[in-house]
């Protein structure tokens, strides 16, 4: 869950600053709020695919107990 909270703040995080850099016509800035809700948003599915993997472990060991 962790990972996935963190992925979303990013996004946040990024899309304000994409938002912050239009608003000044910074480019730099947009372009840094752009690649953080990208990593935002890696980081958020890489946390899916992890809870998404213990819920499998999980269900396969409860199969295995009689």
């Amino acid at each position: 869950m962790a990972e996935k909270a963190k992925g979303k703040m990013e996004q946040a995080k990024g899309k304000a600053k994409e938002v912050a850099g239009k608003a000044t016509g910074n480019e730099r800035m947009q372009a840094e709020g752009k690649a953080d809700q990208a990593k935002g948003k890696t980081r958020e599915v890489t946390g899916k695919a992890k809870e998404q993997a213990r819920g499998m472990k999980d269900s396969l060991r409860d199969r295995r107990q009689p």
